[in-house]
C-alpha cells in the first residue's frame, strides 16, 4: 500500500460524502448481521427451518465483504492511497 507523500486536502463536500458512505456502510453491515442473528435464533427455536435459513446465513458474509470493499475503494481514492 502506498500512501501520499504530501499532505492532502479534502473539501467539505468530500468529507461529508465519506461520512455519509461510512454511515451507510455501518447501517448495511448491521442489517446483514441482524439477518444472521435472526436466522440463527429461528434455527435455535425451530430446527426444521435450518435448511431454509441456511441460504440467508450464507448470503450475508459476501454482502458484508462487498460493502467493505466498495467503501475501502472510495476511501483509498479520496486519500490517494494506492495498492501495487
Amino acid at each position: 500500500m502506498r500512501t501520499p507523500s504530501q499532505p492532502i486536502s479534502l473539501t467539505v463536500e468530500q468529507v461529508q460524502d465519506l461520512s455519509h458512505r461510512l454511515a451507510t456502510l455501518r447501517h448495511d453491515i448491521n442489517n446483514h448481521l441482524s439477518l444472521i442473528m435472526a436466522a440463527t435464533e429461528l434455527i435455535r427455536h425451530k430446527p426444521q427451518m435450518a435448511e431454509r435459513m441456511m441460504v440467508t446465513l450464507t448470503e450475508q458474509p459476501p454482502k458484508i465483504t462487498a460493502a467493505i470493499a466498495a467503501f475501502s475503494t472510495d476511501f483509498d481514492a479520496a486519500f490517494g492511497i494506492t495498492h501495487p
